[in-house]
């Protein structure tokens, strides 16, 4: 029996979008626009749009996604619309089957734009999310280990590597506070 409990998508649904890009040199508008589409072809109601602005690694910090939740519980919405798994964490499966273990017990289903699998029923969704989410850990662990490498190629190289001494921000840094779920 599948740990995910799966509900049948209905025609009245109620949505949400999360989005979320990584810096802050990244915009969700691409996101926004290809998913409130979508949306509206499968005449979802949208209800709200979560934007999310942080690393897919900081579990605690994701302010928007622990809002999700917090309104998943009050059953606000039953459907949550993300461009693509790794959107929602890098984590792995573990994180991520709980995420949807958590949304479906709020009765609340996570529909990925990238991924249609994930409006499967049964065992086969559990088995393609675990993989997904290996691969978006492994894939980000990569990226990781190559600009760890770059990094130190240019340090053996007599490169400065970081801000010049002295310098200051030109922008007032975000303060970060422990969010968990």
């Amino acid at each position: 029996m599948s740990v995910l409990r799966d509900a049948p998508l209905k025609l009245t649904s109620r949505a949400v979008i999360y989005a979320r890009v990584s810096t802050d040199a990244q915009d969700a508008a691409n996101q926004l626009f290809a998913l409130k589409s979508w949306c509206k072809m499968r005449g979802f109601e949208i209800v709200e749009v979560y934007r999310e602005n942080e690393t897919a690694w900081k579990i605690g910090h994701q302010r928007e996604w622990n809002r999700l939740l917090t309104d998943a519980r009050k059953h606000k919405f039953n459907i949550v619309v993300v461009w693509a798994l790794d959107r929602i964490s890098r984590q792995g499966p573990l994180t991520i089957l709980q995420f949807f273990a958590t949304l479906a017990a709020y009765k609340v289903q996570v529909v990925s734009y990238q991924e249609s699998w994930t409006e499967l029923p049964g065992p086969a969704r559990e088995l393609m999310l675990s993989i997904t989410a290996w691969v978006a850990r492994f894939e980000s662990e990569r990226r990781s280990e190559r600009t760890k490498a770059a990094l130190a190629r240019l340090k053996k190289a007599g490169k400065t590597l970081g801000r010049p001494i002295g310098s200051k921000d030109s922008r007032r840094r975000k303060r970060r506070r422990n969010v968990y779920v």
